[in-house]
């Protein structure tokens, strides 16, 4: 059995990582993300993930200032289980409701360890981007990222509170380097 390992977006991952958006649709996110579209570019789509012209999030208002970031897949063998989501520096909306860091782990893999091996396993590639303190933001509600993020030694700053645009978000502080 292989371990689980981050790699860059990488085309042998295709069948898995569409299997996984779909997944995702089916909860109702990543709805930006067609599958089809994806299994027809998909070429360019990593390429674009890999060069920082693509992101996996919808597009920011143009009020919003984009920062670098790259992506990061946490696979095992030839499947795909996560992203986890690198920004390099913050801007004052990052600061409150997106942080440096975020990840997610496909449906089918969820309560399996996995969130806890791709935050592990992604500090030393934060850190490596000059990142020694990151800041993670998450949805209150969202209880198994929280104990994820404290487990990884996360320490809480704060609660933004919810506007009429953002939702609420935790504010936590993890040390990478």
């Amino acid at each position: 059995m292989t371990a689980s390992k981050l790699v860059k977006p990488n085309i042998e991952f295709k069948e898995s990582y569409i299997e996984a958006i779909e997944e995702f649709h089916a909860e109702g996110r990543y709805q930006f993300l067609d599958a089809e579209e994806l299994d027809k570019n998909f070429e360019q789509f990593v390429g674009d993930l890999n060069s920082g012209k693509r992101h996996l999030h919808k597009k920011y208002a143009d009020w919003v200032e984009p920062v670098p970031e790259t992506a990061l897949w946490l696979v095992k063998g030839h499947h795909y289980i996560g992203t986890l989501n690198i920004r390099h520096r913050l801007n004052w909306h990052l600061e409150k409701w997106g942080g440096h860091a975020n990840f997610v782990i496909r449906p089918s893999m969820r309560g399996k360890g996995f969130g806890k091996k791709i935050l592990q396993k992604g500090m030393p590639f934060i850190c490596y981007l000059g990142i020694d303190r990151a800041l993670l933001t998450v949805s209150p509600k969202n209880k198994p990222a929280i104990r994820i993020i404290e487990f990884c030694g996360g320490k809480f700053e704060d609660e933004t509170p919810e506007t009429d645009k953002f939702p609420a978000r935790q504010r936590y502080w993890l040390e990478c380097c």
